[in-house]
């Protein structure tokens, strides 16, 4: 069981990063700070005569790296009752994806992926941040992929996220579980 951290956050050590931590402590999991890498945003061209083009960034080697693992952990924190920009752009750049020659089995390979999400936010996430937890189950589903769940944490400020015991115990019991699995 590979497991991949997908980090959608632009804080080193932020809430989001501390929560998603908690999930895979003392675990053989990859850390992806998509925030250390350049993924442009999708120029949509499904329509047009040429269709997609090969673009310019990371984008690429980090899908293919992504799709080496069985468990995937989304981590972004809540920005405007949604998923980071630069989380969105790596999902938005999946439309291209299913279109690359390179990459025939994309759809096949989401398939048989387990995802999870974690987000924290500061304004009642647990309610505000429901759309997003939606929005990532359309995602899934839209892919075949089975959702193992997710944890939604409440941090106004770096480092309080710590103090959300609920959050903190959901993180434990998902870590837990892996370890059963490994």
């Amino acid at each position: 069981m590979k497991i991949a951290v997908i980090y959608g956050g632009t804080r080193r050590g932020g809430n989001t990063e501390l929560l998603a931590e908690a999930a895979v402590a003392g675990l053989n999991a990859e850390r992806i700070f998509l925030m250390d890498h350049t993924i442009r945003p999708i120029e949509d061209l499904r329509h047009s005569e040429g269709g997609f083009h090969d673009v310019d960034d990371d984008y690429n080697a980090i899908i293919d790296h992504v799709m080496e693992h069985d468990i995937l952990l989304f981590a972004t924190p809540i920005y405007w009752y949604g998923m980071s920009g630069l989380m969105k752009n790596f999902i938005d750049r999946w439309s291209q994806t299913l279109r690359d020659a390179n990459r025939p089995s994309f759809r096949e390979q989401l398939k048989g992926k387990m995802a999870y999400v974690v987000a924290v936010g500061g304004d009642q996430p647990r309610l505000k941040g429901l759309p997003l937890v939606l929005q990532f189950q359309h995602i899934f589903d839209f892919f075949g992929t089975s959702y193992g769940g997710y944890i939604l944490g409440e941090g106004h400020r770096p480092g309080d996220v710590k103090m959300d015991t609920q959050a903190i115990r959901e993180a434990e019991l998902m870590n837990a579980k892996w370890k059963d699995q490994v």
